[in-house]
């Protein structure tokens, strides 16, 4: 069985909440398996046979939109996408040391050239952006308060479903599943 990373959109945020023992229990009602989660943000991980990634997404979305009665969009990575997300070297370290914050958006497909531009766009003297594969990383070079970047205006701008974490909840989830990745 291959195992599986959820992000979920739309848990514990905006007046939604939901207990983690509520979404795992959701979760195995779906016939998935050795399920946990990480941190109350809508992390899950899980265990199935299914391969196809896109149609989990869809799976887990219809379910939970089911089960709470609204959308909550899915973005599934492998475990192995996971650790080369948190690995991947989007601004240099210096930019990073004094950033006041970076997040890693997670998205259901990657950008063309024409939404790149556009997220490039929204580039500001506090609010940098790269783009690998299926992620965006951002940083903000103040508080984040300061920003006027949000998921809500990523959304907005590149007409897609997103939804963001901080780089040190992708990279302690990628260093806790570490020596599971193997398995």
């Amino acid at each position: 069985m291959s195992r599986y990373i959820a992000f979920l959109r739309a848990i514990n945020v905006g007046g939604h909440t939901v207990k983690m023992e509520y979404l795992r229990q959701l979760f195995e009602s779906f016939g998935f398996s050795e399920v946990e989660t990480f941190i109350a943000s809508g992390n899950v991980i899980f265990r199935t046979t299914a391969k196809n990634t896109v149609a989990l997404e869809s799976k887990i979305a219809s379910g939970l939109q089911n089960a709470l009665g609204y959308e909550v969009a899915a973005f599934i990575r492998t475990d192995a996408e996971l650790a080369q997300i948190a690995a991947y070297k989007a601004f240099r370290q210096s930019e990073l040391d004094t950033a006041g914050a970076f997040n890693i958006a997670f998205l259901a497909r990657q950008l063309d050239h024409r939404a790149k531009q556009k997220l490039m766009a929204l580039t500001t003297d506090i609010d940098g952006f790269a783009t690998h594969e299926r992620e965006i990383y951002w940083l903000c070079r103040k508080k984040q308060s300061e920003s006027t970047f949000s998921n809500a205006v990523l959304e907005k701008t590149l007409g897609v479903k997103a939804t963001i974490r901080g780089a040190n909840t992708v990279t302690k989830m990628a260093a806790k599943y570490a020596l599971q990745f193997a398995t």
